[in-house]
Parts: structure tokens; C-alpha cells; sequence
């Protein structure tokens, strides 16, 4: 066999084994890639509902309804000085049977009007509380920040900065037959005796005038169109306060109530002070060895 032989021989061996190897690494199949496995999400942490401030709410602010809101709050973080629904903590958004949806939705709705009628309701037992300390958006109200008709010092935290109480005594005649309320304003005016001591003198004393409370009642009973008390307590300017003061001495107090479409502006004097006649003053006379008070004007 010739040289040309074999070599033409060696290359087809060659060749052979060549395809062999090919054939075999097609025919054996491919390990699987690795597939990364995404870990499981945390558990959801149980929720309850806090009640909270929908809006900064500045020191004075008397709160309505609009003013609070319920929040989701995570139940570990819970302490004894918030303030929740009442309702079951939730467990975050888990599937639910049609059973359960249905069960769930029919205790929501009678809540709901467990809610309406019951006087306890946690929100609605803050309405018409005064804020003592300034409350930021979303933060959870509690009863250290508010005062509430019937607690100690909530006079003092109604009256508004620059302006004093001041107390007037008042019947059903002198203050529109009583349906004067707290929240209204008023005209105080003076009525005394002229200097003859038979005509008598009439002047306003303030203008626009709001009543704190009356008697001890800072508000009127749910329903009650008028009341009928023996004092009225007046909210006026630090600087006024000795109009009201002097007046008193000087003769009866009536309180003119004015409409709500005239209650704009704060309160202003009505008189000025210098025009104002000083208070009486007693002097004692003595006849016969009696003693005698007369009072000069």
C-alpha cells in the first residue's frame, strides 16, 4: 500500500471520529440552567384602625368630625394612649372564601350602625373637644392633647390669646328671652340713670361680642333652641376688659344678639372710655348719731 494509500486512509479515521464526538454531544442533552428561586414575602403584620388628625390641627381649634380620620396602624406599635375603632386587628389582604367575604361585609354594616346609634363611638366622642397642644397631620390624637367640655382648665384653654372672660349677670328678659347660646354674638349695652336721676341713658358698651358660656355650659344641649341662665361669661379684648367692669357698677347689662350674616370682624368698643362717667361713689352721712351710705354720681 502506497504512501498516497494511506494517508487518504488516515484523514477519513480521522474524520470518522470527528463526527462521532459531533453526534454524541448532540444527541446527550443540556443540563437545566439554574433557576433562581424568589424568596417568600414577609407576613403581613396585623393592623388596626388609630384615630388620627386629617389636618394640622394649631392650638384652640375646636374639632369637628372632618378633622379626624381612621389610620392603619401596625398592631405592635399599639400603646395604652391611642385611641382605635374597636374593631378585630386585620391581617393584611389575604384570599377569602365567598362564606367569609359575606360573613365579614354583614359585621362591617352592623358595626356601622352599632357605630351611629352608639353614644361611646370613639370619634364622635371627640367632636367639639378644644386642642390644648398642637396636632400635625396624621398624627394620632389622644385625650392629653384635647380638652373637652367638663374638664379642668377648659375655660382657659377656649378663650383666644389676647382676650379675657369675663362674667355678666343676665335674665331671661335682658338676653332675648334666652335664646342667646354659647358661640353667638352680641351687642352689650348699658342702661342708668341720668344725672337728674329721672331720665335714664342708654349706650353700647362692645360690639360683636362672643358668648363663652352660659351659666356653667359651654355648650347648648343637643336639640335646645334657647337657654335661660343667671350669668353669661363674654370673651373680650384684654384692653376692654374695664368697659364691662365699670359698667356693671353702673347700671343693668342687656345683650342685643346679633345675626350671622353680622358677625364679621372681632369684638370692638362701643363706647369710648373717656366718655364713660366714673363709678358711683358712697359716702357715709351721719344724722342723729345714725350712719347713712348715699351713693353720688
Amino acid at each position: 500500500m502506497n504512501r498516497a494509500r494511506l494517508a487518504i486512509l488516515g484523514l477519513a479515521l480521522v474524520a470518522a471520529v470527528v463526527m462521532a464526538l459531533l453526534v454524541r454531544g448532540l444527541a446527550t442533552p443540556k443540563a437545566p440552567a439554574p433557576v433562581a428561586i424568589a424568596a417568600p414575602p414577609p407576613p403581613e403584620k396585623p393592623m388596626a384602625q388609630v384615630l388620627v388628625a386629617k389636618r394640622n390641627l394649631p392650638v384652640g381649634t375646636r374639632l369637628t368630625q372632618e378633622d379626624l380620620g381612621w389610620q392603619p396602624w401596625p398592631l405592635e406599635a399599639l400603646n395604652a394612649t391611642l385611641i382605635t375603632d374597636g374593631s378585630a386587628p386585620t391581617d393584611g389582604d389575604k384570599p377569602k372564601s365567598i362564606k367569609a367575604a359575606v360573613e365579614e361585609t354583614a359585621a362591617k354594616a352592623a358595626k356601622a350602625t352599632k357605630d351611629l346609634i352608639a353614644p361611646q363611638n370613639a370619634m364622635l366622642a371627640f367632636v367639639g373637644a378644644i386642642v390644648k397642644d398642637s396636632i400635625a397631620i396624621g398624627e394620632p390624637l389622644t385625650a392629653a392633647k384635647v380638652i373637652r367640655a367638663g374638664d379642668s382648665n377648659y375655660m382657659a384653654v377656649v378663650v383666644a390669646p389676647g382676650m379675657r372672660a369675663i362674667s355678666i349677670p343676665i335674665s331671661a328678659e335682658t338676653s332675648v328671652g334666652g335664646f342667646i347660646l354659647p358661640g353667638d354674638r352680641v351687642d352689650v349695652i348699658q342702661s342708668r340713670a341720668g344725672p337728674d336721676g329721672k331720665s335714664y341713658e342708654t349706650q353700647t358698651l362692645m360690639r360683636n361680642v362672643r358668648i363663652l358660656a352660659i351659666d356653667q355650659k359651654s355648650l347648648a344641649d343637643k336639640g335646645a333652641t334657647a337657654m335661660v341662665g343667671a350669668v353669661a361669661v363674654l370673651e373680650i379684648p384684654a384692653e376692654d376688659v374695664d368697659i364691662i367692669s365699670r359698667g356693671k357698677m353702673q347700671g343693668e347689662m342687656q345683650l342685643a344678639l346679633r345675626a350671622y350674616t353680622d358677625i364679621g370682624g372681632g369684638p370692638s368698643p362701643g363706647a369710648r372710655k373717656s366718655l364713660l362717667p366714673p363709678p358711683p361713689q358712697t359716702l357715709t352721712v351721719y344724722r342723729g348719731g345714725q350712719a347713712s351710705e348715699v351713693v353720688v354720681r
